[in-house]
C-alpha cells in the first residue's frame, strides 16, 4: 500500500499548489497583476516569498525528497500560465498578467536541503533566507521584460477593481527607492519563520496520520 499512499500524497501536492496559485491570484484582488506587482513591489515580494516557502518546505519535508519544492513551484507556474491564457482569451494583452517567478527560488530551497544532507533546520534557515533574497531579484527581471506595466494597468483596468486598489505612480525617492533591496531584506527575514511554520505543519500532519 506504500505506492497508493505515495500517489495520493503527490496528488495532494498538486491540489494544494493549485490552491496556492489561486491565493496568489486573489490576494488583495490585484496582487497577481502587473500594475500591483510593479507599484507595490515590496508587498508583492514578501507575499510571494512567504507563500512559496511555507508550502514548498512543507511538502519537501513531508516527502524527504530534494526536488519536491521545485515540483511544487512548477505546478504553481503552469497553473498561473493557464490563468494568464484565460485572461488573454478575454481580450486582454499578454503583458496585462504577470506570472511570478517561483521556480529558481524553489530550486535554491531544494539545493539547501540536498547539500546539507536533508537537514531540516538548515533547510529552514538557509533555504528560507535564499528564497526571500532571490525571489524579488528574479521577479524584478521578469517585470523589466514587460513593455510598460503602468500603461497596461491604466489602459486595461479590471472593472471590479475597488477604488483603494487603483494603480498609482511609484513615489520615487520614498518607499520605492530600492524595491528589490527592500523586498529581499524583508523577504529574507520573514521567510525563515514562515518556513519554520511549514516545517511545524509537517510535524502536525505526521502526528495526525499516526
Amino acid at each position: 500500500m506504500v505506492w497508493l499512499r505515495r500517489t495520493t500524497h503527490y496528488l495532494f501536492i498538486v491540489v494544494v499548489a493549485v490552491n496556492s496559485t489561486l491565493l496568489t491570484i486573489n490576494a488583495g484582488d490585484y496582487i497577481f497583476y502587473t500594475d500591483w506587482a510593479w507599484t507595490s513591489f515590496v508587498v508583492f515580494s514578501i507575499s510571494q516569498s512567504t507563500m512559496l516557502v511555507v508550502g514548498a518546505i512543507y511538502y519537501m519535508l513531508f516527502t524527504g525528497v530534494p526536488g519536491t519544492a521545485t515540483y511544487y513551484a512548477t505546478i504553481m507556474t503552469i497553473y498561473t500560465w493557464v490563468a494568464k491564457g484565460a485572461w488573454f482569451g478575454l481580450g486582454y494583452p499578454m503583458d496585462f498578467v504577470l506570472v511570478p517567478v517561483w521556480i529558481p527560488s524553489a530550486m535554491l530551497l531544494d539545493l539547501s536541503y540536498w547539500a546539507t544532507r536533508r537537514n531540516k533546520h538548515a533547510a529552514i534557515i538557509i533555504g528560507g533566507t535564499l528564497v526571500g533574497l532571490s525571489l524579488p531579484i528574479f521577479n524584478m527581471i521578469n517585470l523589466l521584460l514587460v513593455r510598460d506595466p503602468l500603461e497596461m494597468a491604466f489602459k486595461y483596468p479590471r472593472p471590479t477593481l475597488p477604488p483603494y486598489m487603483t494603480p498609482i505612480e511609484p513615489q520615487v525617492g520614498k518607499f520605492y527607492n530600492s524595491p528589490v533591496a527592500l523586498g529581499s531584506g524583508a523577504g529574507a527575514v520573514l521567510s525563515v519563520p514562515i518556513a519554520a511554520l511549514g516545517a511545524k505543519l509537517n510535524t502536525w500532519t505526521y502526528r495526525w496520520m499516526a
